[in-house]
């Protein structure tokens, strides 16, 4: 910092003042008078910086060779000993966060670190925070942001999915057959009990075939039969005394009495003629 024998210091900063060497305290925003040839000034700020990490080859615990890049934001939170413990704290953190995050996802499983990578990114930050709070230094988020998998490995992770698919819809249309059984079954209860529902059903049947247009119906006998019988079953429905009277009368019996004998006489037979021999 020139020795011009004043300094501001802004909202997002705190001055680390040190005279003749030595340290003589932090000031805060504000415009401040130095002694000149005397006085030093470091400016600190107290932003959030966020800090990339690189991309790195890292072989899982269950040895699969995978690329991981990742994020850490930070910021200071003791100006003293961020000028006093260290000497670059951005160039610190990003290295000891990309060594946490080799060791971290080193000793995870794949699948862990496919599927849970919260907890991957909890370890990493709390690690991080533990080496940084002797450089007055603040690590509170870090993600894994890119993880490149081999080829071959997507390629049989694409197979698994697909698998996982084809399983699932097995499973939804066996449900769906079984459902389907049930109500047929329910549905042959309804029609044994009632039978009329079965020629009620042959003539919706009908009634579809024919909404369709065609220029030849072939006509089952079953059908016939069932329009015959539906028609029987709403005439009785309608005209229930009329049904009752109309009972068909019985067969005649034949009469059991003394026959009756035709007293026309037989005729004569022809006279026998006497030839003399």
């Amino acid at each position: 910092m020139p020795n011009m024998g004043v300094a501001i210091v802004r909202q997002y900063e705190r001055g680390v003042v040190f005279r003749l060497g030595r340290l003589r305290g932090i000031r805060k925003p504000g415009f401040h008078f130095m002694i000149p040839f005397s006085d030093r000034m470091w400016k600190v700020s107290l932003r959030t910086v966020t800090m990339p990490v690189p991309s790195q080859q890292v072989i899982t615990q269950d040895n699969v060779s995978i690329g991981v890049a990742a994020v850490a934001y930070f910021r200071r939170v003791d100006a003293i000993k961020a000028i006093v413990e260290i000497e670059n704290v951005a160039q610190a953190v990003g290295q000891i966060a990309q060594t946490t995050v080799r060791n971290i996802v080193g000793r995870s499983l794949l699948d862990q670190v496919l599927t849970d990578t919260q907890t991957l990114n909890l370890a990493i930050r709390e690690i991080l925070d533990s080496i940084t709070q002797q450089w007055g230094v603040q690590v509170f988020l870090v993600e894994l942001k890119d993880i490149e998998l081999p080829t071959s490995m997507q390629r049989a992770m694409a197979r698994q999915a697909e698998a996982e698919r084809e399983k699932r819809a097995k499973i939804i249309a066996a449900e769906g057959e079984a459902l389907s059984a049930g109500r047929l079954a329910e549905a042959a209860d309804v029609i044994a009990d009632h039978p009329i529902a079965l020629q009620l059903r042959n003539l919706q049947i009908l009634a579809e075939i024919a909404a369709e247009k065609n220029s030849t119906i072939v006509f089952p006998a079953q059908l016939l039969e069932s329009a015959r019988a539906v028609t029987r079953f709403v005439a009785d429905q309608q005209h229930p005394a009329a049904a009752d009277r109309e009972t068909p009368l019985p067969p005649l019996e034949p009469p059991t009495g003394p026959r009756a004998v035709d007293s026309a006489p037989e005729p004569d037979s022809p006279p026998e003629i006497d030839t003399g021999e």
